[in-house]
């Protein structure tokens, strides 16, 4: 599931949106309201129940022969062992965007936000089984009990990397104990 030329994508859990209006995320660092989209080199960062931690590394050019031999692969996905039956039955759905309607956010090309009220080019469609999306892109997904040892080990390396709703991870050095519910992972105590 990636966007066609000159479409952006914004994926949901929700498959009744009819528009899109600008609103500051309750995860967001910044303080202006936008509309957010991905384009098709990171559409693969959000095959994964909205909510749910990862942690992604990708090779660059500039990454260094032992970092690619430590990774494995053109490009990893990781996950927590808590989420692989919220990835296997979670129902995704894609919008697809007007790219015109969107800019660049920073220096995240990726990225692209309208500060404007957007309407879908259509109805949203369903994504599909997450696992053989990762396959068909040839993406590695590894499944760990933890993600932070994989997440300190990338940031220190040439890697591309991302993390996504990280604080939604068990926290370092612990066991996973976590429920799945309509909102996320969450960590039990």
């Amino acid at each position: 599931m990636r966007p066609e030329s000159g479409q952006v994508l914004h994926f949901s859990e929700d498959p009744t949106i009819t528009v899109f209006e600008p609103h500051v995320a309750a995860t967001s660092k910044y303080a202006e309201a936008y509309v957010w989209a991905v384009d098709a080199s990171r559409a693969p960062d959000y095959w994964f129940p909205r909510k749910c931690p990862r942690a992604m590394a990708w090779t660059v050019e500039s990454t260094t022969e032992e970092d690619r031999s430590w990774l494995g692969g053109e490009r990893v996905h990781a996950i927590e062992y808590s989420a692989l039956e919220w990835m296997r039955t979670v129902e995704l759905f894609a919008y697809r965007l007007p790219a015109d309607d969107f800019e660049p956010f920073g220096d995240y090309h990726h990225c692209h936000v309208s500060t404007r009220t957007v309407r879908p080019l259509g109805p949203a469609e369903r994504v599909g089984d997450l696992f053989a999306l990762h396959e068909e892109a040839g993406i590695q997904l590894r499944v760990l009990p933890n993600l932070w040892p994989f997440w300190d080990r990338v940031i220190a390396t040439t890697l591309g990397f991302s993390g996504i709703r990280l604080a939604n991870a068990c926290p370092p050095g612990q066991a996973p104990e976590v429920i799945q519910s309509e909102t996320g992972c969450i960590r039990s105590t």
